[in-house]
């Protein structure tokens, strides 16, 4: 299972992210931004205090939000989303 080792917000809802399997990629998430729970990310310094939580090894902030650390790494290699067979998803 790969999952988070290091994560840093970007211009633009980017993040860059580092896994632990050594790979390294970015993943725009300005499509989320304002929707349900990433409604908070509206304040772009909110979104700028991403964290990787050091237990599920995930990407997350303050309010309980995380993200799949799977769809993240799929989606920063451009491999399809697990479950699909799409990396547009």
């Amino acid at each position: 299972m790969v999952r988070i080792a290091s994560a840093s917000a970007e211009p633009g809802y980017v993040l860059a992210l580092t896994f632990t399997d050594g790979t390294a990629g970015r993943v725009n998430l300005a499509h989320l931004v304002g929707k349900g729970v990433f409604a908070a990310w509206r304040d772009p310094a909110f979104f700028a205090g991403v964290q990787v939580d050091p237990k599920t090894r995930t990407v997350c902030w303050p309010g309980g939000i995380d993200l799949d650390p799977d769809v993240l790494h799929a989606r920063a290699m451009g491999k399809p989303l697990p479950g699909t067979d799409s990396a547009a998803a």
